[in-house]
């Protein structure tokens, strides 16, 4: 298994306060929680933003998204950001259907991604902080 398809984060250290978190082909219920996992400790280690890098996402089955709704929801109770990345057509369809994209920015790439979570940071809060 090539290193870029295991679930794996950015270092704390990273000053950005994002964390990265890959995405194996095939998102079932041992490679969800994985990236759950990673999420978690992302925001436990103080990381403001994650984005899961759907990059070598082929299959994403109804365990995947359930878990992925756990993630989202973790978030939102962290006051953090989400951006899924690099989400193939098929998958974005289906993340469409059930109402992900409602509560995850998608990006077309990585890059892209900062780039989305760049915006968020420049845009007045509602307090005007």
């Amino acid at each position: 298994m090539r290193e870029e398809t295991l679930a794996t984060r950015a270092q704390p250290e990273d000053a950005r306060g994002v964390a990265i978190v890959y995405a194996e082909n095939y998102l079932n219920k041992l490679s969800g929680e994985r990236i759950e996992r990673e999420c978690r400790n992302g925001l436990e280690d103080g990381c403001h933003a994650l984005v899961i890098n759907f990059k070598q996402t082929t299959i994403v089955n109804s365990i995947g998204v359930s878990i992925l709704l756990g993630v989202i929801d973790a978030v939102e109770r962290r006051g953090a950001r989400l951006v899924f990345a690099n989400v193939n057509h098929h998958t974005i369809k289906l993340f469409d259907l059930l109402g992900l994209s409602r509560h995850v920015a998608l990006a077309e790439n990585v890059e892209a991604a900062f780039a989305i979570l760049e915006d968020f940071d420049a845009a007045p809060t509602p307090h005007g902080h």
